[in-house]
């Protein structure tokens, strides 16, 4: 390529050639697309759709607002206290994942750290709730500006696929266990929806009129209602959000910020983003990570943890139909979650008096293929060893420094890749 200096009085011309090959700079946060409109979005709504969205949100009320439950009667939490925990959790989660989804066109579904919730089960028994509230703040904001650092992106960039699928495969290992567990303590419930789900996907022409999920749950249902074991208990019915005054102290800073944070980017968001890039999709790191910080704002607000992007939730939103109208599927939860947040105390009391077989078999069945496409990925290519190790060190429960083993599965399997991998081997 050749150069010319410049003559006094002569206009520079610019090299056309030059002028594409310039690099432009990628912003920290990834531009939102143009949103559909109604048409366009009622359009590629489908059924099936519609049922990936209903059971995002059937998953994520039951188990893991149990666990909310659990944490907080052990923490010595006051009902109303709980039940501000379990509203901020719904309508952040929903707000979150209506906005990104509208704004990214693709399933970017929201919901809160059931890690970061555990993690914080211990701290209750020598911190305030004041304190911990402090802390779910002090995560926010760090959260939040490694997000609008365009950190995250690059740090996930350096991370090979195999090994980040292999610790979401030892995560959602349990789904499928939990199928066979629910089968063992509580056949009339976990037999019929499991026969039902078989039968509709080996049969194609039944399936293509009734998704195997959906067919699954119905039978469910029914044994449910037959057996007579569903007891709802009386409580109120319409949320009642209560703000709790932060306490900012270093105790609590220095035990929680960090791991919470550490929960939400690599658990979390890790998960989400190895799924829906399993499934096909582009998620905007950057952009979903500042939506965790300042959604998680939302929920210290109310006593609540860190909201952040699940890897099981978006499996269940990108479980069938075509890539370009999964986004609906997030458009339905979105919708139902923030119907959710209004009675969250009825919700709640609902799902719980449910037998455990039926959530437990219905988020197995649902999670199944997802399971299967983790394991696929994870083990194949030069970084099988790299990603059998995250995988071991996962199911292990390895909790060093009060760290959840899904991160130190991330990090002693990729240090593993790192040593045995060929050079030169692709990601």
């Amino acid at each position: 390529m050749f150069t010319t200096q410049q003559q006094p009085g002569q206009a520079v011309v610019e090299d056309p050639a030059e002028r594409r090959e310039a690099p432009v700079a990628e912003p920290p946060v990834e531009r939102p697309r143009r949103p559909y409109g109604p048409r366009r979005i009622l359009r590629d709504l489908g059924p099936q759709y519609a049922v990936n969205g209903l059971l995002g949100v059937v998953f994520s009320v039951s188990g893991p607002a149990a666990v909310t439950l659990a944490v907080g009667a052990a923490g010595g939490l006051s009902q109303a206290h709980t039940a501000s925990w379990v509203f901020g959790m719904l309508l952040s989660a929903g707000l979150a994942t209506l906005v990104m989804s509208v704004l990214y066109r693709q399933p970017l579904g929201f919901a809160w750290s059931i890690p970061g919730t555990v993690l914080v089960g211990p701290s209750l028994q020598h911190l305030s709730f004041a304190e911990v509230v402090g802390a779910f703040f002090g995560c926010g904001v760090l959260v939040l500006a490694l997000g609008l650092t365009g950190v995250m992106r690059r740090v996930t960039a350096a991370l090979p696929m195999p090994i980040v699928m292999a610790m979401v495969a030892a995560v959602f290992l349990r789904f499928g266990t939990d199928i066979v567990h629910s089968a063992r303590t509580d056949l009339p419930v976990a037999g019929p929806m499991i026969a039902v789900f078989l039968l509709l996907t080996a049969v194609p022409a039944l399936g293509r009129r009734m998704p195997p999920v959906l067919g699954a749950m119905l039978v469910g249902i029914a044994a449910v209602a037959l057996s007579g074991r569903f007891a709802l208990a009386d409580g109120p019915t319409l949320a009642a959000p209560v703000f709790t005054a932060p306490e900012f102290t270093w105790a609590a800073q220095l035990e929680l910020v960090v791991p919470l944070a550490i929960t939400v980017l690599f658990v979390q968001n890790g998960q989400g983003q190895a799924v829906l890039t399993a499934a096909g999709h582009r998620p905007p790191i950057n952009a979903y990570t500042v939506a965790s910080g300042a959604f998680s704002l939302v929920n210290a607000a109310v006593g609540a943890v860190s909201a952040c992007v699940t890897g099981p939730t978006n499996a269940l939103l990108t479980a069938s139909g075509e890539r370009h109208r999964q986004y609906t599927a997030a458009l339905v939860y979105a919708v139902l979650f923030l119907a959710c947040a209004l009675v969250a105390p009825a919700i709640v009391r609902a799902m719980l008096a449910t037998p455990e077989a039926f959530i437990l078999t219905l988020g197995g069945l649902a999670m199944l293929r997802s399971l299967l496409q983790a394991f696929l990925t994870a083990f194949s290519g030069p970084h099988a060893l790299g990603a059998l190790t995250a995988f071991i060190v996962t199911v292990s429960g390895l909790d060093l420094l009060n760290l959840h083993a899904a991160f130190w599965g991330i990090v002693i399997g990729w240090a593993v890749a790192r040593l045995t991998t060929p050079r030169g081997a692709t990601p």
